[in-house]
């Protein structure tokens, strides 16, 4: 089984030491939440880096080396500090986990979303911990919006909806910053949890609801404005 857990916000500069934190309290999470993937040992797990220009090497999660690679990044040919520093980690244990995170934060662009992204492969019925999951990054970095999704979902409202490629949407659960939450309809029929940082975890329907009920939500969120894409060019990270 395969499930992505997504963030997405607008323009925000930060230093690589912010972002650093940002990574060690990702990274820790994950661990955390999904033990079955690290070394039985209990060490700190080993990613595969891999970069657009240079060798594809390990990163322990520690400060010093995430830090070291997104001053890494910064100093390679074509960076601009509107795209932000980018990384993309994979981890495996074999047979059946695996885990891609790929990440750009950072950045001032006024046209391309800042964002961040984590693919898990699972073995078939595994339990994912999804909302502590989208949780995690909505404490962590402090985005626009975020969710919960899978390749079915992701097909139907492309199918079923004029949301775009890119664009704020939710997933089976979905994260909305605050003002953005402020504008979800009373009356719709989703569980809300509020966030210690504010905004709120909608649970919008579970795998074994179907699509149709993502669908809808996402149609109503939409046409309620909690879904609108931030105004371009972006002069802010969230709504």
């Amino acid at each position: 089984m395969r499930q992505t857990v997504r963030v997405l916000w607008g323009p925000r500069e930060e230093s690589p030491e912010a972002l650093t934190g940002h990574w060690m309290r990702t990274l820790g999470g994950l661990s955390t939440l999904l033990p079955a993937v690290g070394p039985d040992t209990g060490e700190s797990w080993t990613w595969r880096w891999f970069r657009e220009s240079g060798p594809t090497t390990d990163l322990r999660a520690d400060e010093a080396s995430v830090l070291a690679a997104l001053r890494a990044q910064q100093a390679a040919d074509g960076w601009s500090d509107r795209t932000g520093v980018g990384l993309t980690l994979v981890i495996e244990r074999k047979p059946d986990w695996k885990i891609e995170i790929m990440g750009s934060a950072g950045g001032t662009s006024e046209f391309v979303y800042q964002s961040l992204g984590i693919e898990i492969s699972a073995p078939d019925g595994t339990q994912l911990p999804s909302a502590e999951l989208l949780a995690l990054l909505a404490e962590t970095w402090a985005p626009d919006v975020g969710d919960v999704t899978d390749d079915d979902v992701l097909d139907a409202l492309e199918d079923e909806t004029d949301i775009g490629m890119g664009e704020p949407s939710v997933g089976r659960l979905g994260y909305l910053s605050p003002n953005r939450a402020a504008l979800v309809p009373d009356d719709l029929a989703v569980a809300r949890k509020e966030l210690p940082g504010g905004g709120v975890l909608l649970d919008v329907a579970s795998p074994s609801d179907g699509v149709g009920a993502v669908v809808r939500a996402n149609v109503r969120l939409r046409d309620a404005g909690a879904l609108e894409p931030l105004p371009t060019p972006m002069d802010r990270s969230t709504l």
